[in-house]
């Protein structure tokens, strides 16, 4: 099937099976490397790109959904590396191996699109979908709250990013 849509700001067609996830196609298709594959079921939420400024697993959604969207990667999120989040992640030292980063940047630039100043219940609702098996909770949250411009915190959280942060040796 072909299939026409916006990737980054440039228009993009592609010929591809209907049941083509968006993630095979940005990256196997399009080669774009950014948004990488995790468990291929959108648990983990290391595919996570925008569409329509909505933050999407993208190993979720097929190409026959694709026509007119408006996807956005990472890569398109700033390719000069100055998004306030990506700086923001730099000076909380947010990344260990880095493997889930792509995809909790790009869910929390769709949170602070929708909502410029989040709680932390804002953010722990927002990030509940993207794990981190090195557990940088509390750094990706300091990170969202600095480039928010918030840094004042809510009630205690009981979600994965309120969790203690264990220290790697």
């Amino acid at each position: 099937m072909k299939v026409s849509f916006r990737v980054n700001g440039k228009p993009a067609s592609v010929d591809v099976a209907e049941d083509m996830p968006l993630l095979w196609i940005l990256r196997d298709v399009l080669d774009l490397k950014g948004s990488k594959y995790g468990c291929g079921i959108g648990q983990c939420g290391a595919c996570t790109v925008h569409v329509k400024g909505v933050a999407t697993k993208s190993c979720q959604l097929p190409a026959s959904k694709l026509a007119g969207a408006d996807v956005t990667t990472i890569e398109g999120l700033s390719p000069d590396g100055s998004h306030a989040l990506q700086k923001a992640w730099e000076e909380h030292d947010v990344p260990q191996c880095g493997y889930c980063q792509a995809g909790q940047i790009m869910a929390a630039a769709a949170l602070l699109a929708k909502k410029p100043k989040p709680t932390d219940s804002d953010i722990d609702t927002a990030m509940n979908g993207n794990l981190c098996r090195c557990g940088t909770y509390l750094r990706i949250k300091a990170a969202i709250r600095s480039a928010s411009g918030t840094t004042t915190t809510d009630a205690p959280s009981g979600g994965r990013s309120g969790q203690r942060e264990e220290a790697h040796a």
